[in-house]
């Protein structure tokens, strides 16, 4: 595979971070350029972030001295250096929209972890084992900017990660309605324990934007494309409540499902063993072996136990059963900083590399 020169575009926060130790020795990106807020510019990435180091994971030796660049005022200067540039800033929504259309025009693709664009019509938001066909409406999106090369694709709510990959292969028995119940890793917020000390002891049972978030991602993931846009699915009828735990890493989900046509407990269990995608297929890097693992015993999932399956990047489930209400009911359990935020931007990555993207 040819070798990409890259960014990473909030190099500074905790997904940034979090970029930066998954591209360190990444057999086909390169990190190139380091950007952050007009505040870090001109810092070396250790003096800017060196104290504010939130991963156990170590900064990477090979970019603590590298000079970070203003993510807003050297977009062109940041393009000429790159082949396409990862995105994490934390800007308000329509900032966020218009940095990255500044840098697609400049012929720059970005691989985004915001939400901003997640529902622009155009912009494909992508879960690489469940919609990976999403990307070609790419074609459509650089005509309406007038691009080349130049394009955005983002990737889900870190939530939606923890259960829509256990539903996916389950829709072929029609799945009519859906409630999911998160239980959210306080590295969500960007935060750890000693920042975030109030967490400590404690549940906050909201979580700003987050339901909306996981009720209607789903659907555009599941969408089509139809002409110049995707369109969502207009089913099943998601329904969800999202907590802040005190858990570091890893959003586990209460999933209960109903369905047009019942399966059996043993075609969900074959359904989830034999679950691959097209970035197994392919073999992409950062893909997981095994997408979903199931566990047998009662007490698992655990986010501690079980968040780091296959580098982070594995769902898990586990005490799928009958449920009095719903057909039936399971849980769910992803990292939310390697699946569900920086690693499944670097996959996202992948396979737009290996599908000739960013030529």
């Amino acid at each position: 595979m040819k070798q990409y020169n890259v960014g990473i575009i909030g190099a500074t926060g905790m997904v940034g971070q979090r970029f930066a130790t998954l591209l360190e020795n990444h057999p086909w990106f390169n990190v190139k350029v380091l950007a952050a807020s007009p505040r870090s510019a001109g810092m070396t990435y250790e003096e800017a972030a060196g104290k504010r180091w939130k991963l156990a994971d170590p900064m990477p030796e090979s970019m603590k001295s590298m000079k970070l660049l203003d993510a807003t005022a050297d977009i062109q200067k940041i393009a000429e250096q790159v082949d396409f540039c990862f995105c994490a800033v934390d800007m308000k929504k329509d900032e966020i929209k218009a940095l990255e259309e500044a840098y697609a025009k400049a012929e720059c693709p970005i691989v985004s972890n915001n939400s901003a664009h997640r529902f622009t019509p155009d912009v494909p938001m992508v879960v690489p084992e469940i919609n990976p066909e999403h990307i070609e409406i790419i074609s459509e999106q650089r005509k309406r900017l007038g691009t080349k090369k130049g394009f955005i694709a983002v990737k889900s709510n870190c939530s939606i990660q923890s259960y829509v990959p256990a539903l996916n292969p389950l829709r072929k028995f029609g799945i009519t309605k859906v409630l999911a119940c998160t239980y959210q890793a306080i590295s969500g917020a960007g935060k750890n324990f000693e920042t975030w000390p109030e967490m400590v002891d404690n549940l906050i049972p909201y979580i700003g934007g987050e339901e909306e978030k996981s009720e209607q991602e789903p659907l555009k993931v599941w969408g089509k494309i139809e002409g110049d846009k995707i369109v969502s699915a207009s089913s099943p009828a998601i329904t969800t409540q999202c907590l802040r735990v005190p858990v570091s890493d890893g959003h586990t989900a209460a999933v209960f499902v109903s369905f047009e046509n019942k399966p059996s407990k043993e075609d969900i269990l074959k359904l989830w063993a034999d679950f691959k995608g097209v970035p197994q297929e392919l073999e992409l890097p950062s893909a997981p072996k095994q997408f979903i693992h199931y566990f047998e015993e009662n007490d698992r999932p655990q986010a501690k136990l079980d968040r780091n399956l296959e580098g982070g990047m594995a769902v898990s489930t586990g005490r799928l059963r009958e449920d009095t209400q719903y057909d039936y009911k399971f849980v769910s359990l992803s990292h939310n900083t390697l699946r569900g935020a920086a690693g499944g931007g670097v996959l996202l990555a992948e396979l737009l590399a290996a599908k000739g993207y960013f030529d």
